[in-house]
């Protein structure tokens, strides 16, 4: 069908169906920008509730309400340009009864391929509903096909992809559809762990009791307890080797503060390991003839 009747010149169907069509494409641009701006509004908003209050970590309906505004918004874009386009067919004089049959054509054709996108958007409708993880959250992402995790913080999520920036600064852009195994890092509570080594001949009684007290001292502290959920324990021997043991010490922590909690106690137990060292004769275990050589803990 040609889109000019008759008798109708150039300049005439310009000054129509032209400037229909232009209108009508400049008026979905524009309704898109200002549903992108309502919705960076409202995460901006639910940002800043988070920024002014006294809350360390983002609560599990803050990041969920986040991650719901983002999907809000990319579902209303997407709609407005599905309506726009076929507002433009209908302008042209395209009939779109007569496309159907040609797309269901169309549609069987491109199904194989187009149906990893339906994974995707499916995926990323059970990650948003079942509050897998959201904005805002530490995450590590098994990916099909990939031997490496990818892990860092979620920074936006879409009914299609998951987009993280990881400790390098690098984004990380994966489809829902290929995500075989999500890790929260960082939802509810946390977990830092150290595993302190020592020498095999060391008294493992007085590792404890320096460990234990590393972990009251830290609780003491009113810059980490606020991170702490409660006071770190010791775990005990974790492993055993020819010439050490690694005695593991725990403590909960706020979510996604286990890494800042981890390396404030490796600090503390550096330094009360060193004072020991550098003081302490009555926690010199027997050695039996066979000292640890210099620089190790004279445990």
């Amino acid at each position: 069908m040609t889109l000019l009747r008759p008798g109708q010149n150039l300049l005439d169907w310009l000054q129509t169906t032209g400037l229909s069509v232009l209108m009508t494409v400049l008026g979905a641009m524009i309704l898109a920008r200002l549903v992108s701006w309502g919705g960076n509004k409202v995460t901006d908003q639910i940002d800043s509730n988070y920024q002014l209050g006294d809350a360390l970590v983002r609560s599990e309906a803050t990041k969920h309400r986040h991650s719901v505004a983002q999907v809000i918004t990319w579902v209303v874009i997407t709609f407005i340009y599905v309506i726009a386009t076929l507002k433009v067919l209908d302008q042209l004089n395209l009939p779109i009864g007569s496309l159907v049959a040609p797309a269901t054509v169309l549609g069987a054709a491109l199904g194989f391929g187009a149906q990893r996108v339906v994974q995707d958007i499916l995926a990323g409708f059970f990650i948003i509903t079942e509050r897998q993880y959201g904005f805002g959250d530490t995450v590590r992402l098994a990916i099909t096909g990939s031997s490496d995790d990818a892990e860092g913080v979620i920074e936006d999520v879409t009914l299609r992809v998951t987009r993280m920036r990881n400790s390098d600064g690098e984004v990380i852009t994966v489809p829902n559809g290929q995500i075989v195994k999500a890790t929260n890092l960082s939802k509810d509570w946390a977990r830092a762990v150290i595993d302190v080594p020592v020498p095999a001949t060391a008294d493992l009684t007085r590792v404890n009791e320096v460990l234990r007290q590393v972990g009251v001292d830290a609780m003491a502290d009113r810059g980490l307890k606020k991170l702490l959920l409660d006071e770190p324990t010791v775990m005990g021997v974790e492993s055993l080797e020819v010439d050490q043991v690694n005695v593991r010490m725990v403590a909960r922590t706020l979510p996604g503060k286990q890494f800042q909690v981890g390396r404030a106690l490796r600090v503390r137990v550096a330094a009360a390991l060193r004072r020991r060292q550098g003081g302490s004769s009555g926690v010199v275990a027997a050695c039996s003839g066979r000292c640890p050589p210099t620089g190790h803990v004279p445990w």
